[in-house]
């Protein structure tokens, strides 16, 4: 199979951008880094090593943060680890997972290659870089362990994952939407200006952006749970919903799928309901 690469970077207010993108059979993804005020913001995918290392080498590195374990963000830790010596911090749920060799589907190996096991330090509340204390803020929901960067000296966000679209149309089977919601809910009562996303790179007007996103997912949960208590059951409500056939669901034999955007919705619902 033909896997095409390509890379480019670009600064923007002050960030230095690095975005790697795999295309494979129809399906292309991609996936950015972050370098600022001595900061890398994750590490790109093993399958990108060769095109990042450049990018890695132009900046002056004093440490690398990681948003959430996922191997298109971890892919090149262990590089920079032994290759340049650098500290790497991330989330301490999944430092025990990624000093293993991961175990993921074939086509994420395909797309993000295989992550080399690395060592991570627990990062904390807040970390310091050169010029600026910087806010660890808890995101879960598209992973167990995912977080966002503030620099509070600039006001500029970095939101790894929780963003990437504005309207989600499928998601990884572990992935919790009212978690999400939550954690979009979170992260609006920060003062910020600038956002840089993993997978959209730089939002104009970020916080809009996000804003957009929430109401979008929370218009999304109020209409499956209508339909659910109507009596439609998951796949009806996917089909609704979600007409169209995405190839990743198809390329990731449903790993991704749009079911489990009700799916998760309707567990919550219903632990709720228990609840109360």
């Amino acid at each position: 199979m033909l896997v095409k690469k390509n890379f480019k970077q670009q600064m923007i207010n002050g960030v230095q951008m690095g975005n790697g993108t795999v295309a494979l059979q129809g399906v292309k993804l991609n996936v950015h880094c972050f370098f600022v005020d001595g900061v890398l913001i994750d590490t790109g995918a093993k399958s990108l090593e060769k095109e990042f290392t450049p990018f890695f080498n132009q900046q002056d590195i004093d440490q690398v943060v990681i948003t959430h374990f996922h191997e298109d963000h971890t892919g090149c830790a262990a590089y920079l680890q032994k290759k340049q010596q650098l500290p790497v911090y991330m989330n301490d749920i999944k430092l025990e997972y990624c000093k293993k060799r991961p175990d993921y589907p074939m086509y994420r190996k395909l797309f993000w290659g295989k992550r080399a096991p690395f060592h991570a330090k627990a990062i904390g509340k807040t970390f310091s870089s050169r010029n600026a204390t910087w806010d660890v803020i808890e995101t879960p929901g598209h992973a167990i362990d995912h977080l966002a960067f503030l620099n509070r000296e600039t006001g500029q966000l970095f939101t790894g994952d929780l963003y990437c679209q504005e309207k989600t149309k499928v998601a990884l089977r572990e992935e919790n939407i009212p978690t999400i919601i939550h954690s979009l809910k979170k992260v609006l009562t920060y003062d910020f200006d600038d956002v840089f996303c993993c997978h959209a790179g730089y939002l104009e007007d970020g916080r809009a952006a996000l804003q957009r996103k929430l109401d979008y997912l929370l218009d999304i949960q109020e209409k499956i749970i209508k339909h659910y208590e109507d009596g439609l059951s998951p796949s009806q409500i996917k089909n609704t919903l979600f007409p169209k056939k995405y190839p990743i669901i198809f390329f990731s034999s449903g790993e991704w799928d749009s079911v489990h955007i009700v799916n998760s919705i309707i567990q919550e619902h219903m632990k709720n309901s228990f609840s109360n």
